[in-house]
């Protein structure tokens, strides 16, 4: 089912979550093949884009097949991130500009950006309102349900984020003090959703299959799933949900020969956007996810975080399913 953020239409239900670290152009460029509806970029540095850093410039690329794309930046000063904002509307391809405002980690939060915000709802109205008020790019925010136990402010500040002008809001069901542990509340979801009137709201948080994918649409309320770390060497949930939201149908789990495959495909696209140094270094942290559930695959993990090309890694990937399909063949 198609929707909008502001005029740019999202051909489905799906969204995948930016990740610091993982959501670059090759892994968007995957997850879009598999039929993502939206894809938003891991978080970008206002201060990076101020300085004109080259590696924070470099992540801004947006390839042409990844549309809709969002961009995320971060930041804590108003100026810095309207500046940022702006720069990113003028200097890229994207569609969408994405505001963090749930980041937890401690770098982030002591410069006033990310999950601090989630204390204080007059500021996110007022960053909100300074963004969209500069731009003339549809502008979303994400964030977390709070910033501990005791300070949860998950409506007051997506309402904010609503009247400063956002026109969509995603929230994941943790506080800031849980990070990734424990389990997400769809309860304070189903509350957020239930007052946000005027714009879609992106669930996010313990989406790990289609069932629960849909569990969050129904249950929760919100008009679209965003799924994040679930999606880690495993570009086939985004197929797998985006199919049976559609038809009720579980499509089947991926093969060995097909993890591979797409694995170096993945591979592949990093090395060109990141370069024959960068790239093999990059996807490292990402193989070990492509071979999760594969049999005997602890070996070639190993030597896959030892491979300094994309030679080496495409030999390793070939010699293991090789070695996969003969034992299967017995």
């Amino acid at each position: 089912m198609e929707w909008k953020i502001g005029d740019i239409v999202i051909p489905n239900q799906v969204v995948v979550a930016p990740m610091a670290g993982v959501t670059n152009v090759a892994f968007r460029m995957i997850c879009k093949e598999f039929g993502a509806g939206l894809v938003v970029c891991e978080m970008i540095s206002d201060k990076g884009i101020h300085f004109r850093n080259k590696k924070t410039l470099d992540m801004l690329f947006v390839d042409p097949t990844e549309h809709p794309v969002s961009v995320q930046i971060f930041g804590g000063s108003k100026e810095t991130l309207v500046e940022a904002a702006q720069f990113v509307a003028e200097n890229t391809a994207t569609d969408i500009i994405d505001i963090n405002m749930g980041c937890p980690v401690p770098k982030v939060t002591k410069t006033d950006a990310g999950a601090r915000w989630l204390l204080d709802p007059d500021k996110i109205y007022e960053m909100v309102h300074a963004v969209t008020s500069s731009i003339d790019k549809p502008v979303t925010v994400k964030m977390r349900t709070g910033w501990d136990e005791d300070h949860i402010l998950a409506v007051e500040n997506a309402l904010a984020a609503e009247e400063g002008g956002a026109k969509a809001l995603a929230m994941h069901g943790r506080t800031r003090k849980q990070l990734y542990t424990g389990h997400a509340d769809w309860g304070i979801l189903k509350e957020v959703a239930d007052h946000l009137t005027k714009i879609p709201f992106m669930g996010n948080g313990d989406v790990r299959t289609p069932e629960e994918a849909k569990k969050m649409l129904d249950e929760v309320g919100a008009d679209a799933v965003m799924i994040g770390r679930a999606a880690l060497g495993n570009p086939w949930i985004v197929k797998q949900t985006t199919h049976y939201l559609e038809t009720g149908e579980i499509l089947e789990e991926p093969t060995p020969a097909e993890k591979i495959k797409v694995a170096k495909e993945h591979l592949h696209h990093l090395v060109k956007a990141k370069g024959e140094v960068i790239g093999p270094k990059e996807f490292r942290s990402q193989a070990a996810y492509y071979l999760k559930g594969i049999p005997r695959s602890a070996r070639t993990k190993a030597a896959l975080n030892s491979a300094d090309t994309e030679a080496e890694m495409i030999d390793i990937f070939d010699n293991f399913l090789a070695d996969t399909l003969a034992r299967q063949a017995v």
